[in-house]
Parts: C-alpha cells; structure tokens; sequence
C-alpha cells in the first residue's frame, strides 16, 4: 500500500546550515519519531531503529537509510527500509529540496511510504493518517533543532 506525503517548512537558518543538519545523524535519529538509535556506516548510509505504534499494531523496526542523488546544499533524496517482524514492512522516502528565503531557508518534501505485511490490513486512512503525522512530526522536530541552534549561536 503506498501513499505520497507533500509539505514544506521555512526554517529560521541559512541553507549551508540545514543542509548540515540533514546529514547529521545524531540530528536526524532526534526528529525521527520513536527513533531509539542512528549509526552512521558511510556518509551515506545509516543503520536505524525505530519503534512505532499503528492504531493497535506496536512494532520495532530494524532498518536502513540511504542519502541519494546528492546536490550540496540544495537537495536529496532519503530513503529508508524496515522489518518489523510480525508486523510487517515499512518502506519509505522523501525527496528533499532547499531553497534561500533571505536569512531562512525553505525546505519542500515528497515523501512516499509503502506497508506491507500485518500493518497494511489496518486500512489505509489509518496508514496514511500516521505517515502524514509522522512526517510532519520529523520535520517541525528538524525546523525546531535547526532553528533553535541558530538562536544558541548568534546569542
């Protein structure tokens, strides 16, 4: 079952500086919801585990995410994948651009999540109700890192 998942987010920082952000895994593994931990293996690639509760289905996911299509600092792609045993399978990505907006920087995602297994019999308003607010959870936790770092540094 799979849905796409659009929005945007103007950020209080310099785009070099969100660009930074979005490849610092300890920012990351902080925004992502349920995220218990975020190792980075290469520069592009990160071993994850994440916790989640769909409406009654509570799983654990072992996952991995991958940074694709690099273009510094403008744009690129996320992409991740995990097992949740019992549960089922999450797959996902978001194609992430950056934009100068003066002093803060305009930040556009398409996300597209995919379930499979246990999860995917519960509907998908349910599925695609909780991937939005995921979503958006992850990326008003990035625009409130990024933004409140901005705050510490100048102050």
């Amino acid at each position: 079952m799979a849905m796409i998942i659009e929005g945007e987010e103007k950020i209080e920082a310099p785009v070099q500086q969100v660009w930074e952000a979005l490849n610092d895994p300890e920012i990351l593994r902080e925004c992502i919801p349920g995220c218990e931990s975020l190792d980075k293996k290469s520069d592009t690639e990160m071993a994850a585990i994440v916790s989640l509760k769909i409406g009654p289905i509570k799983a654990r996911f072992n996952g991995e995410v991958q940074l694709l299509n690099l273009n510094p600092p403008h744009s690129y792609t996320i992409q991740g994948e995990g097992k949740g045993g019992i549960a089922g399978f999450a797959k996902g990505g978001a194609d992430v651009s950056l934009k100068e907006d003066g002093d803060a920087t305009i930040l556009t995602y398409a996300a597209k999540a995919d379930v499979g297994g246990k999860m995917a019999q519960l509907g998908s308003r349910l599925i695609t109700s909780t991937s939005k607010k995921l979503a958006g959870e992850f990326f008003s936790n990035f625009n409130a890192k990024v933004s409140g770092k901005q705050a510490e540094a100048s102050a």
